[in-house]
């Protein structure tokens, strides 16, 4: 195992400064044809926190100024990022693609000082933008320009002090934003660099793909690559061709991803096989990967896809097959060393092993560590108890080995007659049927059952697979109050920028 201790106060942008010191002429982050070395990466780092260092801008009621970045995966969010943090600043980072609405929520909401930005998004957000703005390709150069004494910019501060807001999806109300202290973002991957052998080292080449405005691309694909000082390939817009050609020519030897990237790439053969014959892990996030095209994946190219389980909150690493002993469809592993889980029932307490077969009821499932966030913005409220467990909302089981495996989010339950229905295991048995692309399954309102569950299909191209063939596909896999009354065919479902089905949207 690779010696990657830091002292316990540190601003997370001094990993910037040490993978300088230790490879300062090793690649960095190559975007297209352009490369920025370490050293050249830390000289931007210090020229943006200076840069808003002497801007002076003062605290407020609730802190340390935020600065809002809306950028695309471009080598300068990696620099205005880091230069935040360096600046003692904190990050808020935003979908650039968000509307009006949705962007004006997060600059009002956290309150941001400056926003640095795309030219679109200024112009969406118009006189709502904060009264500092950086525009992506003009203005921001004189952010970028230097070198400026470092002097100007305010104290760093700790590993305590706040870092980064992270908007979380918001699948109840308005996105609340996760207080990630600078603490968290490194406890990550102090936790995740305890898995033998070592997920990343400072050889690796790693493709960033996945938006670094999400916690997944942020910490688990830009920290990992500061982290260690190892290499990141910038991917602004994911397109199953481009990427192959892509982790060829850059010697990819990690992919950061989610489970839209592996299920497009499951269907491109043997142009896939080519492209990943240098690549040594493979990792999926941010929601579960069906098992097709896992298995289609895993057949083309000889890689396993290791898969976790995170949140926003706990930036963003719980668990992962890489900490456990073997691999098992559908399973999200085990906790990675530093990280307490329990799954509990509706009282709290710890769910009991079945004297049968070893297995365990589904439970909340309720986590501890270093790695979690302090809070919501702005008052820290429903953060780590004082114990320091903290309570996801996520229901999984565990297996008699001790595996995990996701079953739904508590606040999506569909209740039927009181029994309880994980739209998961309804969208699985769908998603299991030849016909169907995707699926999503919502509760709705039913005057004898309380609720009923509806399911909204994607059909494959050309198919003709109707209602009625569904449902007694699901009667022959499900028990008769798990399966759908309803079924509406739709030509796609929304998604978050991490494929996850935005059932908000939906409802």
């Amino acid at each position: 195992m690779q010696d990657v201790s830091i002292p316990a106060a540190v601003n997370f942008a001094d990993v910037v400064r040490r993978a300088a010191a230790a490879r300062g002429a090793c690649p960095a982050l190559r975007s297209h044809d352009a490369e920025l070395t370490w050293a050249e990466l830390d000289r931007q780092v210090d020229a943006v926190a200076a840069g808003l260092g002497a801007l002076g801008l003062p605290a407020d009621e609730h802190g340390r100024p935020r600065v809002v970045i809306a950028l695309p995966n471009v080598p300068e969010f990696a620099a205005v990022f880091f230069g935040v943090l360096r600046a003692g600043l904190v990050a808020v980072p935003v979908n650039p693609a968000y509307t009006t609405r949705e962007l004006a929520h997060t600059v009002a909401d956290s309150g941001a000082a400056v926003i640095v930005a795309t030219g679109p998004v200024l112009e969406a957000l118009g006189d709502s933008a904060p009264a500092v703005r950086y525009r992506l390709g003009s203005s921001l150069g004189g952010l970028l320009s230097g070198p400026a004494p470092i002097s100007q910019a305010p104290a760093a501060g700790g590993s305590e002090d706040l870092a980064v807001l992270l908007y979380t999806s918001g699948t109840a109300g308005a996105p609340k934003g996760a207080m990630l202290p600078h603490r968290a973002l490194l406890a990550n991957h102090e936790q995740l660099a305890r898995i033998e052998p070592a997920p990343v080292t400072p050889d690796d080449v790693l493709l960033l793909a996945v938006p670094l405005f999400h916690a997944y691309g942020l910490n688990s694909g830009l920290g990992a690559v500061a982290f260690h000082g190892a290499c990141g390939v910038l991917v602004e817009r994911f397109d199953p061709a481009d990427s192959l050609e892509a982790i060829e020519r850059h010697g990819v030897t990690g992919v950061v991803g989610v489970p839209p990237m592996y299920v497009a790439w499951s269907l491109m053969g043997e142009r896939l096989a080519r492209a990943w014959s240098g690549v040594r892990l493979a990792v999926c996030g941010a929601s579960p990967l069906d098992p097709a095209a896992e298995r289609r994946f895993a057949e083309a190219t000889g890689h396993a896809v290791h898969q976790g389980y995170g949140l926003t909150e706990a930036a963003p690493v719980v668990t992962s097959t890489l900490a456990a002993p073997a691999i098992k469809p559908g399973s999200i592993g085990r906790p990675i060393p530093g990280v307490g889980l329990r799954l509990v029932d509706a009282g709290g307490e710890d769910v009991q092993e079945d004297e049968d077969d070893g297995t365990r009821d589904p439970g909340e499932i309720v986590v501890r560590g270093e790695n979690l966030f302090r809070g919501y913005w702005p008052g820290a409220a429903d953060g780590p108890g004082p114990d320091g467990w903290w309570a996801t909302g996520d229901v999984a089981y565990a297996d008699e080995d001790g595996d995990l495996f996701i079953v739904d989010r508590l606040g999506e339950l569909i209740l039927v007659s009181g029994f309880n229905v994980y739209p998961h295991e309804v969208e699985s048995v769908l998603a299991a049927h030849g016909s169907v692309v995707e699926a999503a399954a919502l509760g709705v309102p039913h005057p004898y059952t309380g609720q009923t569950v509806k399911a909204l299909v994607v059909r494959v191209p050309g198919s003709q697979v109707t209602a009625e063939e569904l449902i007694a596909h699901c009667e022959r896999n499900l028990a008769r109050f798990k399966c759908p009354t309803a079924v509406e065919f739709v030509a796609q479902l929304p998604h978050s920028a991490t494929g996850k089905i935005r059932k908000g949207v939906l409802r």
